[in-house]
Formats: C-alpha cells, sequence, structure tokens
C-alpha cells in the first residue's frame, strides 16, 4: 500500500519538479516560438530560410529521441548537461517550433485594412507590431497555446527516462516497490488531469483579459439556443431588433486611430 512517507518523500517533490519542468519548458519554447515566428515573416529571405528550416527540422524530431541525444551523446562534444535541463531543452526546443506556426498563423491572420492603416500613419515596422498586430492576434493565439501547453505538461513524463524524479519518475519506483500497478498510474492520471486544468482556467482567464483588451466581448458557454426564435436569439430575427435585414454585424477591433 501506498504510505503517507512515500507520498511526501517521492510524489510531492515529483508534483513540483515537473511544475518546474512545464514552466522553464514553457517559457523557452514561448521565447523560440515568437522568435521564429515573427522571423518566418521577415523581409529577408535568409531570415525566412533560417526560420523555416528550424521549424521544419524540429518539428518533425521526436522529442523523446533529441532528449537521449542531449542527454547521452552532447557529452561527446564537450558538453553535459544535468538531467533536468537536458529535459528542459528538448522539450523547448520541440514544443517551441510547434508554438512558432501559431503565432505566424494568428499574425498573418490580422486584417490587411489595420497593417495598411498603420503604414499610413507612418509607423514603423517595430511600432505596427507592437500597437496593431500583436494586440489582435494575441486573443487568436490563446486556445491554441492552451491545448499547446497541456500537450507539454503531459511530455514532461518524457523526463523520466533520463532519471528526472518527476511525477511519472516516482509512480515507477512506487509500482516496482508495491507491485500495485492500477492505484498508482491511477494517482498519476488524476495528477496530470488536475494540472491540466489548471492551466486551462489560467489560459481562459488570460483570453478574456486579451480579447477585453481589445474591445471584443467575452464568449458565453450557455449552450445552443436559449431563447425561441433562433439559435441564441430573440423571435423575430438574428441579432437586433432593428436593421433592413434584422441582422447586427458584431464589434469588431478597434482599428488604429480610436474609430471602429
Amino acid at each position: 500500500m501506498m504510505s503517507s512517507e512515500f507520498f511526501t518523500t517521492w510524489f510531492l517533490p515529483g508534483i513540483w519538479i515537473t511544475v518546474q519542468v512545464t514552466v522553464c519548458a514553457a517559457a523557452l519554447g514561448a521565447v523560440i516560438a515568437f522568435g521564429t515566428g515573427l522571423a518566418r515573416g521577415s523581409r529577408l529571405w535568409i531570415v525566412r530560410f533560417v526560420a523555416g528550416a528550424y521549424f521544419e527540422v524540429f518539428r518533425g524530431m521526436s522529442a523523446l529521441v533529441l532528449m537521449f541525444w542531449m542527454f547521452f551523446a552532447l557529452p561527446l562534444f564537450g558538453w553535459q548537461l544535468e538531467p533536468l535541463w537536458a529535459g528542459v531543452s528538448a522539450l523547448g526546443l520541440t514544443y517551441g517550433a510547434y508554438g512558432s506556426e501559431i503565432v505566424r498563423g494568428s499574425l498573418a491572420a490580422v486584417p490587411a485594412a489595420q497593417k495598411e492603416a498603420g503604414i499610413a500613419l507612418d509607423f514603423t515596422r517595430w511600432q505596427r507590431l507592437r500597437l496593431i498586430e500583436l494586440p489582435q492576434a494575441w486573443p487568436e493565439m490563446m486556445p491554441p497555446f492552451n491545448n499547446l501547453l497541456i500537450e507539454l505538461l503531459k511530455g514532461t513524463a518524457l523526463v523520466s527516462v533520463i532519471t528526472v524524479a518527476d511525477m511519472t519518475f516516482a509512480g515507477n519506483l512506487l509500482r516496482l516497490g508495491t507491485n500495485e500497478t492500477t492505484p498508482v498510474y491511477t494517482l498519476l492520471l488524476v495528477l496530470y488531469f488536475v494540472l491540466a486544468f489548471v492551466i486551462t482556467r489560467g489560459m481562459r482567464m488570460l483570453e478574456r483579459r486579451a480579447k477585453a483588451g481589445i474591445g471584443e466581448r467575452p464568449e458565453k458557454r450557455g449552450g445552443v439556443g436559449t431563447k425561441s426564435g433562433g439559435v441564441g436569439t430573440k423571435p423575430g430575427g438574428v441579432g437586433a431588433r432593428s436593421g433592413a435585414r434584422g441582422e447586427s454585424l458584431p464589434a469588431g477591433p478597434r482599428s488604429v486611430g480610436g474609430g471602429r
């Protein structure tokens, strides 16, 4: 049976190590994702080529094999990484490549009229990016980044194979010591679910704040069709009461210069 001493000695530190790996790998991945994603939209072909090559190479690599290479093969070149940082580096490089496509796609989805307005106001490329494009692209990045962060959390279990004492490593030790497979792995599933749920709630809060920052209303999750007369509408039409066709246009992001 699982003793309280084993839980406090191994599982609690393992939870903390899992959180550490997730946070550190996410920070590294975020830097790589934004750097590579912005570089893939550069005007210089050499910058686009290097960023695209990085994206294609690391997107096609196995995070586990890369982790093995950094832990076992890299010392042959005179560079010895601690197991924790070998795992963080491998996960950050891999998931950063995935995240770069999210950044590139979200920036490309910003309406061209908004970018042209920045050019008309004689903004520099950095000003257009900071004041126009990123604020509007940021809310669109939140849902895919949420999924990617949860995938990263679950991917941290790979570090157990290079002797990092995370939750999975502690669970394997407990299973070998007690031969109780089902309770141990059920507990691990519950712990990963709880951590993923916390991440999801936090990312949704960030998404609501990001949308409020550009004047968008947060989505209501009340179900499909709350009143008669249509999907989520009042009787007599879709949207507003007035208008030539009984429709209303949702308020979009504020344009440059204060207009709507």
